[in-house]
């Protein structure tokens, strides 16, 4: 099977996925503050910023992993793509997600489910996330020493769902 094809894009709360893991869209600092972080933070419980709290900071670009607390997701994977109060960079942001899928292969996982990094707080532009994101889990995939089976994009809403749509038919056209 293509590694795009291991991809699916889903519209729904990534907060919600029965997955192995889910990523955070985390600042360097791994304060659980609004947007998916928020989100985490709310349906997770305490156990959740309590490890942040205890990894924090990192690097920017890096992600940690904690437990998923009460979410259904065993894990959450933390991708600091931007500095508190700051904003998301094509830089940061790609290697947010390579070291998202690193961690995934740390621990083995299956199944790993992304929000658009960046894309509120962060202000990075939708359409470009999506062309990144998809490119760099597609890259990604081709490894053949990954455990990674499939990888969700959960958008929240119809322009971010829409956007990584085009994204990865247009990977697929290729």
């Amino acid at each position: 099977m293509g590694a795009d094809r291991r991809i699916v894009v889903v519209l729904g709360d990534i907060t919600d996925m029965e997955v192995d893991a889910i990523v955070n869209a985390a600042n360097t600092d791994l304060v659980l503050g609004s947007g998916v972080a928020g989100s985490i933070r709310r349906k997770g419980g305490p156990t959740v910023q309590a490890e942040c709290d205890r990894l924090g900071p990192i690097p920017l670009g890096e992600a940690a992993v904690t437990v998923g607390g009460a979410l259904h997701a065993r894990y959450v994977i933390h991708a600091a793509g931007m500095r508190p109060g700051g904003g998301v960079g094509r830089e940061s942001l790609i290697a947010a997600t390579r070291n998202s899928l690193l961690r995934a292969d740390e621990l083995s996982l299956g199944t790993v489910a992304f929000p658009a990094i960046g894309t509120g707080v962060g202000g990075f532009p939708i359409e470009e996330c999506a062309g990144i994101m998809t490119e760099t889990v597609t890259d990604y995939l081709k490894k053949e020493d990954t455990s990674i089976e499939k990888i969700y994009f959960v958008l929240f809403d119809e322009p971010a769902f829409r956007a990584f749509e085009k994204a990865l038919s247009a990977k697929r056209a290729v």
